[in-house]
């Protein structure tokens, strides 16, 4: 179906089908958005257990009408363990297992700052009933998804060896069939703990003492002293002016500066005339992402540490710069490998037109692979993307934040439109930005059109080393061919390839109205009310 679904009083994008449809029932029961996410958030995290869970990160961005934007910064940082002497010998952080497992899970405390946000609305509802639908699918078990299944066949041989994977995601030491049942009992009683003693028990109580208990076993670098320490934060987001509105993304450490800087620069260039899916459409948002990719390689990470503002990055001064560089009609050198990573987007909007924007991440798929035994949960390897070199925005220290591909954009238009927008796919997130966004506000397209059309993705996903500019089968003949011929190494990949990541969008128009779309290429559904 290319026609985007409709609502009224509240709706929930998600990649699962069933993380939607916990979301949606919070607003039927008298919830807000917040709530309803937080729902959604807890469900997925069961349930595409492979793309995200409560041992990752996450980020809020969260929208009332007539209000200011909030940020959530949820991103936990390295522990006082993990100095450069614990990977004394090695080249890099490994990538996954015990030493991977280097940062504290963020995304808890992200969910208990948003209900602080939520109270202040007047929301009430209990975090028992938030928590409900994940705590029977991680007992009572759910159907494999294909994606699920795909992932584990795919990682097998190199999770296989990781404390807990093989137990917790195989079946006789083989991945899940699609629709197998799937149950985490571990990960059902930790969600029960945290409805009945409170989400901060993650952090600074019984829960938290046996996690942390958990990965000292194991090996990982993080103790209960760097729980405690943690602390979700609220912050203003950055933001940038584009014609057709503002649009609004999180601070560093994410790359939410780097995805505004993209928008910006083609509303400077000027697509509206150009076919969507035509030669000028792709090579201008590519050109304008290696703008983008060069300062953030070069300047992004723990914002304590940054010696640049990334904000100055989408003054009008810098943007004009920047867009008279690039050449449209030859693309310019790409050697640039940079990170990759997968995760989870959704997006709400409840009846009184309040929005959220939320990304939350293990990193790459299954992060680290360490499954604690006592809890269940799948920790993040986050913190395996930080240099062990001497220098650099991205170095890795104690009680440092890891930069992050995350970010969850917000728009408020000028035609009075808002719109939540996202999608996983680490370096792919602020290129599919760019395509909805364009394909959507410049275009007029409708939003699942816009979600289901074919995509590309400069760079990394899903663990891949190519730089490469991927296309996917769909685009016309012509349009690639002329790609080629500007300079740019096109590779083609099969229509709706995983590696453009699982997209989503919800729109409040000014009279009322929802809209929503899901990816074709994830398990994911737009529940609307």
């Amino acid at each position: 179906m290319l026609r985007a679904t409709d609502g009224i009083r509240g709706m929930v994008v998600a990649p699962h089908g069933l993380a939607a449809s916990s979301g949606l029932a919070v607003l039927r029961d008298g919830g807000n958005a917040i709530e309803a996410m937080i729902a959604a958030a807890a469900t997925v995290a069961v349930v595409y257990p492979h793309m995200n869970g409560l041992g990752g990160d996450g980020f809020w961005l969260i929208a009332a009408p007539g209000a200011e934007p909030i940020g959530i910064d949820a991103c936990g940082a390295t522990g006082a363990a993990a100095t450069s002497g614990l990977y004394r010998g090695l080249a890099e952080i490994p990538a996954r297992g015990p030493l991977a497992a280097n940062t504290v899970a963020g995304t808890v405390s992200g969910w208990r700052e948003a209900l602080a946000v939520a109270a202040e609305w007047g929301g009430t509802m209990p975090l028992e009933r938030l928590l409900e639908d994940a705590v029977w699918l991680a007992e009572a078990g759910f159907p494999t998804s294909d994606n699920q299944a795909a992932t584990t066949s795919l990682k097998t041989d190199e999770l296989a060896p990781v404390p807990g994977f093989a137990e917790t995601f195989l079946a006789d030491g083989a991945a899940p069939a699609p629709g197998a049942t799937f149950r985490n009992g571990a990960l059902a009683e930790t969600l029960r703990c945290l409805a009945r003693d409170g989400l901060d028990d993650f952090y600074r109580g019984g829960l938290a003492r046996r996690i942390a208990a958990d990965l000292g076993r194991l090996g990982a670098p993080v103790d209960v002293d760097d729980f405690a320490r943690h602390r979700a934060v609220r912050c203003a987001p950055l933001s940038v002016g584009l014609s057709s509105g503002t649009v609004y993304n999180m601070p560093p450490p994410t790359q939410g500066a780097t995805a505004l800087m993209i928008l910006g620069l083609i509303d400077r260039l000027g697509i509206e005339d150009e076919d969507p899916d035509g030669f000028a459409h792709v090579h201008l948002i590519v050109e304008a992402t290696k703008r983008a990719f060069l300062l953030r390689n070069a300047h992004l990470g723990d914002p304590a540490t940054m010696k640049v503002d990334a904000a100055d990055w989408l003054t009008p001064e810098t943007l004009d710069e920047a867009a008279r560089g690039i050449d449209r009609e030859t693309a310019a050198p790409w050697p640039q490998a940079g990170p990759d990573g997968d995760t989870v987007w959704m997006g709400a909007i409840d009846g009184a037109g309040r929005t959220v924007s939320f990304i939350q991440s293990l990193y790459w798929e299954f992060g680290s692979g360490l499954v604690l035994p006592d809890t269940g949960l799948v920790w993040q390897n986050r913190g395996s993307g930080m240099s062990l070199g001497d220098s650099g925005p991205n170095r890795l220290a104690p009680g440092r934040k890891p930069f992050h591909t995350l970010n969850p954009p917000l728009a408020r238009l000028a035609d009075g439109r808002t719109m939540a927008f996202g999608t996983m796919g680490g370096e792919g997130q602020p290129q599919t930005q760019a395509a909805l966004y364009s394909r959507i506000v410049a275009f007029g397209m409708d939003p699942q059109k816009a979600v289901s059309a074919p995509r590309w993705l400069l760079g990394r996903a899903w663990g891949e080393e190519t730089t490469s500019l991927r296309i996917e089968e769909g685009f016309a003949r012509d349009a690639v061919v002329a790609l080629a011929a500007a300079g740019h190494e096109v590779e083609t990949v099969p229509a709706h390839s995983d590696a453009m990541g699982h997209a989503g969008v919800a729109i409040r128009h000014p009279d009322g109205r929802l809209s929503g779309a899901s990816d074709p290429r994830g398990n994911g559904a737009v529940a609307a009310w």
